[in-house]
């Protein structure tokens, strides 16, 4: 029964999901006519929001991009390859590979969301090709479903936001929290530790059950997985200085060094801040060093840079539809206010942290963004939440929560794990609707039993 339900949600994913650039497409005309009904503005001061909202994006669009690139490019070094080879080869059937990479992607994802989400997809990509008979859509699948769990981890914006304090929470907040609640309250508090722990053991054994029979597996050639990068070495007996330099290991060294020494100070100075930037330099640098010479590393780089078109294309639509969603009417109406208005309406002090949820799973949708998540819904649900007399740690972490739940059905942070696979939207999200729904109930159970 269960497996024909699954099969069910993939034939229909598979049938009416639309590649991810035209379901950005159809997601900005809906705002756009949302925006229109809901909010009383005209066409053109949509138009407007669309337009100032489209290149807000640009800098996180090139931290994803590189999170693409200069993740692929590392796992391509022939030392992380031969890591990743030995990982991959001690599950030995398929159901152990969905199992292993789902655990390992959840783990990784909490600790670090950009850093889980890019070795999720590189060791999902090892196992497709020493794993006979493994379906790999749902093994992409699996890698991306840990991501569900990164806003209750360590890395997670909205916690991390709250515990910063200062007058930008304030302002965030409109007054709602005045001082920083400590991480021992949102992350680590014993509510969130449990649906965390739910979530991580939850998905290895949903995955692995979902896995079709042998006949109706989607088997990849390993030889399709294979990078196709050029050998740096010349072949002409004489090299000119450019291709010595290109082929000495003493640029890379060096470059190496300078990455290395930054990565120590950074890490004394601030702790272990695992933020985007950082991950993206260990990365680059670690590349750098492991490929041994520039050319190396350049050839390496050009076969990972093909997966990042979705990303460049993509991004900015979002930022767009999420400018239509913020935008404001002379009133201050705007979408995503009146979306969690809605919820604010209908809630009370018990239901209150289960309704927040619900309704950030519904912004995100829309605004596939931890910052921007917390801009639109922190000025309305924070201090709604104080008026019914909820913990404002737990509104926090309800916003949180609902953020990274409908990320299953969002292809917007999918595409890095998509571009590294070499796969598109609709080969996952039937899988990962599955997930959506069996975790939604956890974290509903969580909100409305331990909160």
């Amino acid at each position: 029964m269960f497996k024909k339900f699954t099969n069910g949600c993939v034939a229909l994913v598979q049938k009416y999901l639309p590649d991810p650039f035209l379901f950005a497409i159809v997601l900005t005309i809906l705002v756009f006519v949302l925006g229109i009904i809901t909010t009383g503005q005209g066409p053109m001061d949509m138009v407007i929001h669309w337009g100032n909202g489209v290149w807000s994006l640009l800098a996180f669009s090139m931290q994803m991009v590189l999170v693409l690139v200069t993740g692929h490019t590392l796992a391509s070094a022939p030392i992380v390859k031969k890591g990743l080879n030995k990982l991959a080869s001690i599950p030995k059937t398929p159901t152990q590979a969905i199992f292993a990479v789902s655990l390992i992607s959840g783990i990784a994802c909490w600790i670090n969301w950009g850093f889980g989400l890019v070795i999720g997809a590189l060791y999902a990509r090892e196992l497709a090709k020493q794993v006979k008979r493994v379906d790999y859509r749902l093994l992409i699948a699996a890698a991306y479903s840990g991501f569900l769990v990164w806003h209750g981890g360590i890395s997670g914006s909205i916690p991390l936001s709250l515990a910063t304090g200062g007058e930008a929470l304030v302002t965030a907040t409109k007054g709602a929290v005045t001082e920083a609640i400590p991480t021992t309250q949102t992350i680590f508090a014993p509510f969130n530790l449990i649906i965390s722990a739910a979530i991580i053991i939850m998905l290895p054994i949903l995955n692995r059950a979902m896995h079709p029979k042998d006949e109706d597996a989607y088997v990849i050639d390993p030889k399709l997985l294979e990078d196709n990068m050029e050998e740096a070495t010349s072949v002409e007996k004489i090299m000119t200085p450019a291709d010595k330099m290109e082929n000495s290991p003493v640029l890379s060294m060096i470059t190496g060094l300078l990455g290395l020494v930054y990565i120590i100070y950074y890490f004394a100075t601030k702790g272990f801040d695992l933020n985007l930037n950082i991950v993206n330099l260990i990365f680059m640098i670690a590349g750098i060093i492991l490929h041994g010479t520039p050319r190396r590393y350049l050839n390496a780089l050009a076969e990972a840079v093909k997966g990042a078109g979705g990303i460049i294309l993509q991004f900015p639509f979002y930022a767009g539809i999420m400018g239509m969603m913020t935008g404001e009417s002379a009133a201050g109406v705007s979408l995503a206010g009146k979306m969690s208005e809605m919820f604010v309406a209908i809630s009370n002090q018990t239901t209150y942290p289960l309704f927040t949820f619900l309704s950030a799973g519904l912004v995100n949708f829309f605004v596939p963004s931890g910052g921007g998540q917390w801009a639109v819904q922190a000025p309305i649900m924070m201090p709604a939440g104080l008026e019914l007399g909820v913990n404002p740690a737990i509104t926090g972490m309800a916003i949180a929560w609902g953020d990274a739940w409908t990320n299953m059905i969002q292809p917007f942070w999918a595409l890095p794990a998509l571009g590294i696979a070499g796969l598109g939207a609709r080969d996952i999200m039937g899988y990962c609707l599955i997930d959506l729904i069996v975790s939604g109930i956890i974290i509903c159970l969580g909100f409305v039993f331990l909160v």
